[in-house]
């Protein structure tokens, strides 16, 4: 767990993390973590793309309720929540 993390939720502050190497944040231990399928510097997806980052801050938010820690969740599309996103644009 990262020190920020761990101090914090010590403290009784919730922290979640959206992460892109999903094995690093797993060793790591974060209580909440969610898994996107975007590439390293654009984990809320291509910038202007307003309604996929406020899916992927809702599923973040979302998983602030969880006291079933540690837990990773993977991002799903939100018209399709049986579909994982998948990163076919070139940036």
């Amino acid at each position: 767990m990262s020190l920020v993390q761990a101090e914090l939720e010590r403290r009784g502050l919730v922290t979640a993390s959206v992460t892109v190497m999903p094995e690093i944040t797993t060793a790591i231990g974060v209580p909440r973590s969610l898994v996107v399928p975007f590439g390293l510097g654009r984990p809320f997806g291509a910038p202007g793309g307003r309604a996929l980052q406020s899916s992927v801050l809702r599923a973040l938010l979302d998983l602030c309720a969880r006291t079933d820690v540690p837990v990773v969740e993977s991002f799903r599309s939100p018209g399709d929540m049986n579909v994982v996103v998948k990163n076919t644009e070139v940036w």
